[in-house]
Formats: C-alpha cells, structure tokens, sequence
C-alpha cells in the first residue's frame, strides 16, 4: 500500500524524522567536542619521547635541535617561497613541526617552528633528560655530573650508571625537603601569622572600644610572645632545611652545547622518556595526573596542578545550593500556594521568567555595587572597625560570589518548582484537610515532599549553570591565584571573606591572559576537561537524589 507524500506529511513523519537528525547531530557534536578536549588535555600528561636531530635552514651552519614534537602542520610552499625558503617547484605544501625545546633560561623561548625536511640524522637517545623544573619550565639534555655543596661526586664521563643513580636519589631527597618546607611555610607559618593578626586585630579593637585595660594588653602580649617563640623555632627549622636544600646540584649539557647547573630543590621531576618502558610511561602518566589533580600551580598557571580551582568551584556551587534551595522554595511556596492569582502575582511571574535571562554579568555588577560595595562595606563599619581601611567584606570573597550565583540561579529554581507544586493532584490537598491537617501541615508533610524531585530538577539546573559562569565571578570574589584555601585549620575555619580560584577563571586566564601560550594550551583542555567532570558529578549526585525522591513519593501520586 502506498502513501502520497501529502498523507506522509500530514501524518508528521517528517517532522519526526528532521527532530530525530536535528538530535542526532546535536549529540555527534557534543560528543565530538567532548572527546577533542578529552584527547587534547590527557595526552599532555603522557612522557613524549626526546627527539635530537640537525637542523639546517639556507645556508646556515647546521645546528643541534632536542625536544619533544608537540604537533605538525601543512604549510603552503607558496609562503614559505614569499619568506625566501628554498622549496622546490613541484612541491604545494610542506610539514612543519612544533618543537619543545625548552631551556627558556638558555634559549630563551620554550617551543619553535621546524620544517620536517631541515631536521636530518633524527634519533631518540636513552641518555637524555627531562627534567620538569618550578621555573624555567622543562629542561632537554644530558646528565653531565652531580654535586654536593659545589664538589662534584659523581660524573657520567667517569661512571654514568652510578651519576644517574646519584642524582634521581638527590632528586628523591630534594621533593622530600620541599614538602616539609613547604608543609613548614604554608601550614605552621601561616597558622602562626593568622594568630599574630588576629591578636593585632584584638588590640586594635580594644583601643577602639576605650577597653584596652593593662590586663588585657598584658594577656595579648603574653600570647603574642608565644607565637613570636613559635615564629622563631619555625624560622630557625625552616633556614637549616634550605640550608639542606640548596646543597645539591647537578650539571647538565643542553642542545646548545651549553652546560647548565641546576639546584636539585628546583627540580620537580626528573625522567629519561626514551628509554622508559610502557609499564614506566604508564606509572609517569597516573603521577601527572594526581599532581595535576592534588598540587597547587606554578609558573603563572602553565605548569603544576589546579587543585585550589576545584576546591574553590566545588565549595562555592556548594554553598550557592544551600541558598538558593530554601529561597527559591519559599518563593514558589507562596506564589503558588498563598498568594492570591491575581495581576500582581502574573506581573512577578514574569519578572521572574525574565529574570532567567538577564546576562550574568548584569549580576555580576549587582554583586559588586550591592553586596561587596554597600552592604560589605556596612559590615565592616559595624563588625570590623578594626581592621580598617583594609577591607573583610567590603571586597570580593567566597560570600558574595555564592549569593551572586544564588540571585542568578534563583528563577530557575523557583519555576521548576512551581511546575512540581501546580502537579500535585488537588484530591491530595483536600484529603489532607478533611483528616484534620492545618494548610501549612499540608504543605509541609504532604505537597512539598510529593514536589521535591521538581525541586532538586531546578537545583540541578542550578548547580549546571553556576559551576560554569565566569563573567559575574571576575567582579565578586574569584581571581588567578589565591594563596590559601578557604577552608583551613584557622578559626572560623570556613572564610567567607577569603578570596578563591575556579575552574572556568582559570580557564580564562590560561587560555588567554598566559605569557606562554603553547605551554598552556593542553593545561586549557585538560581543565575544560575536569570542569566537565565536575559538573556532572555534581549533577549525576543531584539527580541521584531526585530520582530516590521520586521513588519515594511515586506510590502517593497514583
């Protein structure tokens, strides 16, 4: 039996189909973009092998190239001829390749452009390094000997079995002296200059409240005398262990030919790609993931981990879901419940819908003339006279950023759950009533646990939208590097007017603000890639929720 093509459109087939390739499309794309950054971000952590080659380019001497083949690309030979580079005539295009050469300390630039055909005689020698350093970036050569306080003890033109063994132990020892300085500097010093603060905070409030007794001055000198003991041992400790630090170096020869000594404490890792086996490659890869993941960033954001960005996003969307939650519940409560369906309540609904579609940076200047400037400023007037004129909350914080991102996200929450309240049959409501529940019983036991999965519907869309806003962040709180966490071991412990990094800044300023953009590139994908990640775990835990939820109360709605 045939159809006519009139029959065929007016039963909807086709419209069926076009929503079936217009979906179909949609997912290839986003797919698509997933795996690119997945493949562009995790194959940077990989240990690419050292290629050492000659390159000579017109009639230039030839010189020695070391380093990593980043990535290729076609050249047309018709510019590479306008820049005066000898290209035969029946040749259209030529390969050229990005190569880390690092040695930004020696040559001055970590990455430059090869033609394949110039780089002759290329080979991989086991012998060479990598050595990723906490400045300068990476350095390519050979181990050439090591020293201790300035002596050399071990060289590889003597025993180069026993130099390499000689200096991945120093290495060894020099990451276990960084991470007690380290723990030493940011944890025990830092806990000490917060009490030597706040106790200068103390005083200074006495003094300002006419309080400041000869008791009270002597009780503030007496703990600022511990912490200044405390301060000294420390500083003592710390000034022998980078005594200890400083001791070790170790000589190594660049492609330049140049001999370079290198202080063990500034290394970080240290490798011979070429001559590491799957099994090492494999072990190197998870270690440069968990230090991406768990250390903090170095060398203006391009090296290291991000691990304060996804503690800041994390805690922040966190605590914008705590407040969005019970505003944006009580407001649909009492639009859909209480308030009367007149002109009045129309006009706020859509003040509301329009809301949901204000440009974020719209709020991001709310925040900042509102919140930081108006009501932070108050608050320092009336709690925090002491500190002034350095601002608490009269600045950018974790607060201000989380209830800017709560008023942004807060339409979503209230329609989505309007929509769960207007679904809950009526006959429930009056069944409630006619057992004797008041209207506010009702609403409390019954309507809103039968409406929580619409809830956590609109929290989801919530925490899906925060977690990826940078524009209003950029004015209330957020910023490239911040120095601690805001949540540590000093009281109060949760600093809410501590100023934090997020995962879509960092992006931002990674992607577009780095003095070294070749060498920040992958990190871009890479933390697209985890911001990616965070967010739909925050949502597969949302919906995990929901849908327990659902479970829960589906037997009441049939």
């Amino acid at each position: 039996m045939q159809i006519s093509l009139k029959e065929w459109t007016r039963k909807g087939d086709p419209w069926v189909w076009l929503n079936a390739g217009a979906v179909a499309i949609s997912l290839t794309a986003v797919l698509g973009l997933l795996l690119l950054i997945t493949v562009r971000g995790l194959v940077h952590f990989w240990p690419h092998a050292i290629v050492e080659g000659e390159y000579q380019l017109r009639d230039s001497q030839p010189v020695t190239i070391v380093g990593e083949i980043v990535s290729d690309e076609s050249v047309p030979a018709e510019q590479l001829r306008d820049g005066g580079y000898p290209v035969p005539d029946d040749v259209d295009f030529m390969t050229r390749y990005l190569i880390k050469t690092g040695n930004r300390d020696v040559l001055g630039s970590d990455f430059r452009w090869i033609l394949s055909d110039a780089l002759t005689d290329r080979r991989y020698p086991e012998q060479l390094f990598t050595l990723e350093r906490r400045e300068w970036g990476n350095y390519y050569g050979y181990l050439v000997s090591v020293k201790e306080n300035g002596a050399e003890v071990a060289s590889t033109a003597s025993n180069a079995e026993a130099a390499v063994e000689r200096f991945m132990a120093g290495v060894e020892r020099s990451l276990d002296l960084y991470e007690t300085i380290h723990e030493i500097e940011k944890v025990k010093i830092g806990s000490v200059n917060y009490e030597l603060e706040r106790l200068r905070l103390e005083q200074r409030r006495l003094e300002l409240e006419d309080r400041l007794t000869p008791e009270a001055l002597a009780e503030i000198n007496a703990l600022r005398e511990q912490e200044n003991a405390r301060y000294k041992v420390l500083e003592q400790e710390l000034g022998e262990l980078y005594v200890q630090a400083s001791r070790d170096s170790v000589v190594m020869r660049g492609m330049s030919g140049q001999e370079t000594e290198i202080q063990l404490s500034k290394i970080v890792r240290a490798f011979q790609p070429n001559a590491m086996g799957l099994g090492d490659k494999l072990g190197h890869y998870v270690s440069k993931i968990w230090e991406f993941l768990s250390d903090d960033p170095r060398e203006a954001n391009t090296e290291g981990g991000i691990f304060p960005a996804i503690y800041g996003t994390v805690l922040m969307v966190i605590l914008m879901a705590i407040l969005v939650t019970p505003l944006g519940v009580i407001a649909a409560v009492y639009l859909r419940e209480y308030a009367d369906q007149g002109i009045l309540t129309r006009t706020i609904r859509i003040a509301v819908n329009n809301l949901a579609g204000v440009p974020s940076i719209v709020y991001g200047v709310f925040g900042l003339g509102f919140f930081i400037y108006f009501l932070g400023g108050s608050i320092d007037q009336l709690f925090y006279p002491e500190a002034l004129p350095s601002p608490t909350f009269g600045t950018g914080g974790l607060m201000w950023a989380s209830i800017t991102l709560a008023i942004l996200t807060l339409p979503v929450v209230i329609v989505a759950t309007e929509e769960g309240l207007a679904r809950i049959p009526r006959t429930i409501r009056e069944g409630s009533l006619a057992l004797g529940a008041t209207k506010a019983e009702t609403l409390w036991r019954v309507v809103i646990p039968m409406a929580s999965p619409a809830m956590m519907t609109g929290v989801i869309l919530a925490i899906a939208r925060a977690a990826g806003e940078v524009a209003p962040l950029m004015l209330v709180g957020v910023v490239k590097l911040a120095p601690s966490l805001p949540l540590d071991g000093n009281y109060p412990y949760l600093h809410l007017d501590q100023k934090f990094m997020h995962l879509g800044f960092h992006i931002y300023d990674v992607g577009f603000q780095s003095p070294n953009v070749e060498a920040a590139r992958p990190l871009v994908y890479a933390t697209a890639l985890l911001l990616v990640i965070v967010i739909a775990v925050l949502n597969l835990a949302a919906v995990g929720i929901r849908n327990h939820l659902r479970e829960k109360y589906k037997a009441l709605e049939m």
